[in-house]
C-alpha cells in the first residue's frame, strides 16, 4: 500500500533587531526615582486619577532604555497585564532587564495583594526567560512607591 504525503503550509518566521539609536544616548535607570521620573514624562497625566493603565520600561544589560510600552488600560478600579503580552514584547526588544509600573486613580500608593502576586509571578516568569524584572513602581501625579525600594522584589 502506498502512503499518500500530505504537505501543510506553514509561516517562516524570521527574526531580525536592529536599533535606530546610539544605545549611549538613551537614559539610563539607576534607581526607582530614575525610572519613576522617565515613567511620569510618559504618562497621560489627564488620565492618571481617571483610569488605570499598566506601562513597561524596557531595558537592556547596562539598565538602558530601550523603551517604554503600554500594556493595557483599564477603569477606576484595574487594568489586566498579561504575563505573555510583557514578556513577547520583552523579548521582541531583546531586552535583558524590565521594570513594571501601573497607577492608581485613587492616588493610593500602597499596593494590593493582586499587585504583589503579579510582581511575584512576573517576576518568577522572568526567571524563566533570563529577564530580570527589576521593580514595580506605583505611579501617581505627586509620588510613586516602588517594590525593589521596599524589599517587596
Amino acid at each position: 500500500m502506498v502512503q499518500e504525503q500530505t504537505s501543510f503550509k506553514v509561516s517562516e518566521v524570521e527574526i531580525s533587531y536592529k536599533s535606530n539609536y546610539n544605545i549611549t544616548e538613551r537614559p539610563k535607570i539607576n534607581c526607582a526615582k530614575d525610572a519613576y521620573s522617565l515613567l511620569i514624562q510618559h504618562w497621560h497625566l489627564g488620565k492618571i486619577e481617571f483610569i488605570e493603565e499598566f506601562k513597561v520600561i524596557l531595558l537592556n544589560t547596562n539598565n538602558r532604555v530601550l523603551g517604554i510600552v503600554d500594556i493595557s488600560v483599564g477603569g477606576v478600579q484595574g487594568t489586566m497585564a498579561d504575563p505573555k503580552i510583557i514578556f513577547a514584547v520583552a523579548l521582541k526588544s531583546n531586552s535583558s532587564k524590565i521594570i513594571l509600573s501601573h497607577n492608581h486613580p485613587s492616588g493610593n500608593l500602597v499596593p494590593s495583594e493582586a499587585d504583589k502576586r503579579l510582581t511575584q509571578k512576573l517576576k518568577e516568569g522572568g526567571k524563566l526567560l533570563d529577564i530580570e524584572v527589576c521593580d514595580h513602581i506605583i505611579v501617581t501625579n505627586h509620588n510613586y512607591f516602588s517594590f525593589a525600594d521596599e524589599f517587596l522584589m
